[in-house]
């Protein structure tokens, strides 16, 4: 098993995912993202790559773990949705799915949701996220390593680890931006003396591209995932 976000394993201090269960999880969240975004009524069929699939009924799916979606154009890199749940209160494979529900409803995206001709230039990348641990110290966060949470003033906020890879943030930019952007309070508040800072690793899955290649597959929530080329029943 290699480090969390190399392509041919993934772990962490307390998820553990194989290549195909990272597949598979992908491709749960782009066969939601895909059939909400072209509106079908069912479960929707994906656009999937060929790798050999895992269960869904594997026990791994069954664990609770937070996660996030996040949507980028791959062009440009602009982000187009990022929604998730630092709670794990739900089994793995529910909360990605919900996570990829959810991404298409980000509100800062309201006026200028995912569209169907964006499909083929969108890519998919998941965070799951290891349980949250106290920094009682700015010094024990790493931000290229941990996620960070702010809890002030009866609000949380969260950064990705990838926020400090893409930006190149220091500590204090990285802490003093989620607290005025993202949790509406002074870009300091994360020094007062009520403010909680957590930090948390992650299982990072993609990025890749929402469409691939022209295996479709449906991916039913009590339906085994079948052999790699052959359609799901419709």
């Amino acid at each position: 098993m290699l480090r969390a976000h190399a392509r041919a394993g993934y772990h962490s201090r307390t998820v553990e995912l194989t290549p195909d269960q990272g597949r598979l999880l992908l491709d749960a969240a782009r066969a939601v993202i895909i059939g909400k975004v072209r509106g079908e009524d069912r479960a929707p069929s994906a656009i999937l790559p060929s790798a050999p699939p895992a269960r869904t009924d594997d026990p791994v799916f069954a664990q609770p773990a937070g996660c996030f979606v996040s949507l980028h154009d791959a062009l440009t890199h602009r982000l187009r949705g990022c929604v998730g749940r630092i709670e794990a209160d739900r089994p793995l494979l529910e909360a990605v799915r919900s996570s990829a529900r959810s991404v298409l409803r980000d509100p800062r995206f309201d006026d200028d949701p995912v569209q169907p001709h964006e499909l083929e230039q969108i890519e998919l990348e998941i965070s799951v996220l290891d349980a949250p641990k106290p920094c009682p110290s700015i010094a024990q966060y790493q931000p290229l390593r941990d996620g960070i949470i702010v809890h002030c003033a009866g609000r949380t906020g969260l950064f990705l680890p990838q926020v400090a890879r893409e930006t190149g943030w220091s500590r204090e930019q990285l802490l003093a931006r989620l607290c005025s952007e993202k949790m509406g309070l002074p870009a300091d508040a994360w020094q007062d003396e009520d403010a909680k800072l957590e930090t948390f690793s992650t299982v990072i899955l993609g990025p890749e591209r929402l469409i691939q290649n022209e295996t479709h597959l449906f991916l039913d929530d009590a339906r085994p995932v079948p052999s790699p080329g052959t359609p799901g029943e419709g």
